[in-house]
């Protein structure tokens, strides 16, 4: 590919993402206006479990995204069906969300449940969990934020265990308790569980 069209190609993508965050962050300043706190689910699914918690944790506000759109959509039909006026669906890139988000909102907790472990040696960039986005979730989470992490994925465990050992923002709890069970439609799937938990080091 000649250099100038690789140059055009990334000029164009920048774009697209300014342009996706300046949009995400209009949303969100609309949504969250007054808050200063949020529990999140980064890939939320058809918002089962997400729709679940807000249901039994009315005193906090929760944030779930998903790239695929009718996902996000049958999540909004949980919401609405639900009445649930302490969750909100978007759809939504991770880490534009996270640099979209108000500066005066912090994440209080996070849920990471049954990302795409990317199984292939070759795709394990596209992972989620790696130093930046460590970084840029620790960036945005409160002091003493919970981290939770749910796999069935036996090396993205490890990955994901040994990432969060090694970063200086994250301390890997030793002990890990999930709190909050709710079958999803992904984890009916699911033979098996594996937790973690990481405490925003203050």
């Amino acid at each position: 590919m000649p250099e100038h069209t690789k140059v055009m190609g990334k000029e164009w993508a920048d774009a697209r993402r300014a342009a996706n965050v300046a949009r995400l962050g209009e949303t969100l300043a609309a949504a969250l206006a007054g808050r200063t706190d949020i529990t999140f689910e980064l890939g939320c699914g058809h918002g089962h479990w997400l729709a679940a918690y807000a249901a039994a944790h009315p005193d906090e506000f929760c944030v779930g995204i998903d790239l695929i759109t009718h996902r996000v959509e049958r999540s909004v039909r949980k919401q609405t069906l639900g009445k649930l006026n302490n969750v909100i669906f978007l759809k939504a890139e991770a880490t534009e969300f996270l640099e979209a988000l108000p500066t005066d909102v912090v994440l209080r907790k996070i849920f990471i449940l049954y990302p795409d472990p990317w199984p292939k040696k070759k795709h394990h960039k596209n992972r989620f969990i790696q130093p930046a986005s460590l970084d840029l979730l620790a960036r945005r989470a409160a002091a003493g934020a919970r981290l939770h992490f749910r796999t069935d994925d036996a090396d993205y465990f490890e990955w994901t265990r040994a990432h969060l050992a090694e970063h200086a923002a994250w301390n890997l709890r030793a002990d890990t308790t999930w709190p909050f069970e709710q079958t999803t439609f992904f984890e009916e799937r699911m033979k098996d569980k594996r937790d973690l938990e990481a405490e925003r080091v203050p």
